[in-house]
Parts: structure tokens; sequence; C-alpha cells
């Protein structure tokens, strides 16, 4: 089996993107910019395509290297992971152990505090209703599988986007709802600063009617409930801005407003 780290860029004015992410296999590179040039070149002795677009959206972005993809395993990336020597092989080495697997879940854990991400413990199956933890930085997906159930990520979601985030739920959300068997494993392959963000600007009113539109997405017939218990799960988490109950009723919209919409 053969690799490929997909990066979502933006801005790059040279290549040493690549030593500070420690890249040490195959690559695509998409940097979104202001033109439109393509590169290839050998770097540590592997191939890296570097693409560069006058376009903006971390959907598309993560489209256009998926779409380039040739490789039978390819690892999404961002570009504030930093990874450990041997992730290759850590890769390629779970998927020889899970040979059924068509996406395998990896802890790439945040060195910023405030924004931990959900460590895993155990090795096992990611099922829908757990589905939603991981972001796309930490996925590793089957190439063909993929492409063969046609699934990309949406074009609606995501920094860039109309709404705020979410394309990396509503990702393995599909591949699970489409029957593709999804893993978790505790193996560490990196880690990311998430020293900022291009989507989170606080608990306004747009971040409720961007996370109901998300589970509009998610589930026609359940986006309600969805969103009920996510503002009362979390309503303390944000009750110095907002009331939980106005807040229910901002997801509210953004389910209506997904639903104009698809």
């Amino acid at each position: 089996m053969d690799l490929q780290v997909l990066i979502s860029t933006m801005n790059q004015t040279d290549y040493s993107l690549l030593e500070k992410m420690n890249i040490n296999s195959n690559a695509i590179v998409i940097n979104q910019c202001e033109k439109n040039e393509y590169t290839e070149f050998l770097y540590k002795g592997n191939r890296i395509h570097f693409m560069s677009f006058a376009e903006r959206g971390v959907g598309l972005s993560r489209n256009t290297a998926l779409m380039r993809s040739t490789a039978d395993i390819c690892l999404i990336a961002d570009d504030d992971v930093t990874y450990v020597d041997n992730y290759k092989a850590l890769v390629l080495d779970t998927f020889a152990e899970f040979p059924d697997a068509d996406m395998i879940v990896f802890n790439v854990p945040s060195t910023n505090p405030e924004r931990a991400s959900k460590e895993i413990e155990r090795k096992g199956r990611v099922k829908w209703y757990n589905s939603l933890k991981y972001g796309a930085c930490r996925m590793a997906i089957r190439t063909e599988s993929f492409k063969r159930e046609n699934i990309y990520f949406s074009l609606l979601f995501g920094g860039g986007a109309k709404y705020g985030s979410g394309e990396d739920s509503l990702f393995i959300f599909d591949a699970i709802k489409k029957g593709l068997k999804v893993y978790a494993t505790p193996t560490k392959l990196g880690v990311v600063s998430q020293e900022g963000s291009t989507w989170f600007e606080g608990y306004t009113n747009k971040y409720f009617i961007d996370k109901g539109a998300l589970y509009g997405c998610l589930s026609k017939r359940w986006a309600s409930l969805l969103s009920l218990q996510f503002v009362f799960r979390h309503r303390k988490m944000f009750s110095k801005d907002i009331k939980w109950q106005d807040a229910y009723k901002l997801m509210i919209q953004g389910i209506k407003e997904i639903r104009q919409i698809n």
C-alpha cells in the first residue's frame, strides 16, 4: 500500500511547510492563494504535488486533493499538524491490522489547551452516534472506497463556506451512512497546534444557526431533537453569552434555512 498526505493550506509562498509538518511521504498540497500554479518535485525522496489555486473554501481544498489522489490510502491534513517521523508506517500498519477498514481515525492531540481534542483510548468501530467528535486531520481513508461511493466534503460547511464548520462531521457521517467501515485507534500520528480558528468568533447568533444547519444535514428526522440536546448539554459553555432557549431557536432557524437549500 502507498500513502499520500492531502494538505489544505493558504497563502504559502515557498515549500517550507513540508519541513514544518515533518512530511515523510508522498503528498498533495492545495495552496489557496491569489494565483493558479502547479509544481511537482521530490522532497526527501517523496513525490510532492504542489497546487496553488485562486479560490477559497476548506471543503473545496480537500476535494481538490482527494480527486487527484492516486495512493491506496490518503491521510487528510491541516497545515498546523506536525507529524511523528514514522507516521506513514503507523497508518499503513493500522490499515493492515484492519483490512476491512475504509476509514481509520487516529489521535492527533491539540497543543492548545483551550481547544483540546477528544482522546481515543482504545481500538474499536466508530458508529453514527459517536462519529461527530473527530476532526478531519485525524482521518485516514481508503481512497478507492470513498471515490466509489462518491463521498466528498461538503462545500456548504467549513472555513470559507456559508456555514462555519461541520464539513468533517458530514464527511464521516456520510461514510457510515453509506455502509463504509470506520475504526478508531489510540495510535498517535502527531500534534496539531490549533492556535487560531477560521470560523469560530464566539457564541454568536451565526454560531447557533450554523450548528442547526449542520444537524439539519445530518438528520432530517431528528434535527430538532439533536439541537435540543446540544444546547441543553452545553448550556454552561455559552451561558454568559445567550440563554439556551434562545440558542435553540437560532438552531431551529438554521434547520429551516438548510432545508430550503437542500
